[in-house]
């Protein structure tokens, strides 16, 4: 299963960003052979508007099927939710390793959308 994470950078050690849709970026993580990808995110930053279903667009064809992230907006939690992608809300300013570690604990919330 893939599972992402609004991120500031490429590793294990970077933060999780507490935006979804003008996040940096995306680590996502393969639990199966835990491979992991980035997908960038940076034109979405400065987007005048639509940066959370553009996002959300990124997260769907990336094949995730999971999301972690700090809060998620109604326009893009839409899409995620046509989609079956859950949200666990309310992570931010932590390792993505330390949200990691929660996630497989199974410490986090999921965010109904």
């Amino acid at each position: 299963m893939k599972v992402a994470f609004t991120a500031y950078g490429n590793s294990w050690r970077d933060l999780v960003d507490i935006r979804f849709g003008r996040a940096k970026g995306f680590f996502i993580i393969d639990t199966d052979t835990n491979e992991t990808s980035y997908v960038d995110n940076s034109a979405n930053i400065d987007a005048a508007q639509g940066a959370g279903t553009s996002s959300a667009a990124a997260i769907v064809n990336s094949g995730v099927q999971e999301l972690i992230t700090g809060k998620v907006g109604p326009n893009a939690a839409s899409v995620l939710k046509t989609a079956n992608i859950k949200v666990y809300g309310g992570i931010g300013y932590t390792s993505i390793q330390e949200a990691y570690d929660r996630y497989i604990k199974g410490l986090l919330t999921e965010q109904i959308i």
